[in-house]
């Protein structure tokens, strides 16, 4: 929900580097918590984080094995929670912590650092979408594929030949061979056909 930039040294504005922190996902059970409403942030409805890195310039740099740069990458393993109030022993089975350790906050080099604090909130999707509980959505165009006049013979054969994707097919009609779009989720529009 907020997140206070103590210090950033990196090329990610303290804009971008907050809403990448915002969208890392928060493992936490959401029955041990209060809604906040508009009260206070206290330890029965807000989760705190910290992170603190620095890049520096790897002293063995002999290796093949090993990269130039020590902390080169932020990665959502480094996000440390920082319990508030009796949140030590009452999450002491299950701490929160990110879903997946392998997120990539950001990238640094040598002499940049970054320093922040995360507070997280329960809410619901009906107040923000960004409590809403959906998944990657993504889309793809359905190309509709018209002929303008029917292309028949040896001209059907060579457009299903001239076609990388298959997306069309030789059919009879009437004794005729035609060529019919029959993959049209298959064109990728490249113009070769």
């Amino acid at each position: 929900e907020k997140v206070w930039v103590l210090n950033n040294t990196s090329i990610i504005q303290d804009e971008v580097l907050a809403h990448r922190l915002g969208l890392v996902p928060i493992r936490a059970n959401p029955k041990l918590f209060e809604q906040k409403g508009d009260n206070e942030s206290n330890a029965t409805n807000t989760i705190c984080f910290r992170l603190r890195t620095e890049c520096k310039r790897n002293a063995d740099k002999a290796s093949a094995d090993t990269t130039p740069y020590e902390g080169d990458k932020v990665l959502s393993s480094q996000l440390r929670w920082v319990p508030q109030g009796d949140q030590a022993q009452d999450l002491e089975g299950d701490p929160p912590r990110p879903v997946h350790d392998d997120i990539l906050i950001a990238k640094l080099r040598p002499g940049q650092a970054i320093e922040v604090e995360c507070w997280c909130e329960k809410g619901i999707g009906r107040t923000h979408a960004k409590w809403s509980p959906v998944a990657t959505a993504s889309y793809r165009l359905l190309p509709r594929i018209n002929l303008k006049e029917p292309v028949t013979g040896e001209d059907a054969h060579a457009l299903k030949k001239m076609c990388p994707m298959d997306v069309f097919d030789i059919e009879d009609l009437e004794g005729v061979q035609t060529a019919k779009a029959a993959r049209p989720r298959n064109c990728t529009v490249c113009r070769e056909c």
